[in-house]
């Protein structure tokens, strides 16, 4: 397994840079692996998609259905590539502290 470097703590990570104990995410961490993401700057609209996907694995320990998130949050697909452009499952279910989720190239 690989690690990040994060606030003085290594931090596992999967090959595609997942953080494989959900429980150490917090919003700083957010911000770390959204640069990852190539997101300078988080906005209103990425933390609703970040917010969302992290309580709905939470709740249910899985990542939504992309047709679930679009629905829940109200934006449409294309505009959640415009936020993550690496995609809802690979940049915001990173960025939101899911692991990798399941079908996600």
């Amino acid at each position: 397994m690989a690690y990040i470097e994060f606030k003085g703590q290594k931090i596992e990570v999967d090959e595609d840079g997942f953080i494989t104990d959900p429980s150490l995410w917090n919003e700083e961490l957010a911000e770390f692996l959204a640069k990852t993401e190539e997101i300078e700057e988080l906005t209103e609209d990425h933390w609703k998609v970040i917010n969302y996907l992290n309580n709905y694995y939470k709740e249910f320990g899985i990542a939504p259905m992309v047709r679930k998130l679009c629905k829940d949050t109200g934006f449409k697909l294309n505009y959640i590539y415009e936020l993550f452009p690496s995609g809802p499952a690979k940049g915001a279910c990173k960025i939101a502290g899911l692991p990798k989720p399941t079908g996600c190239v």
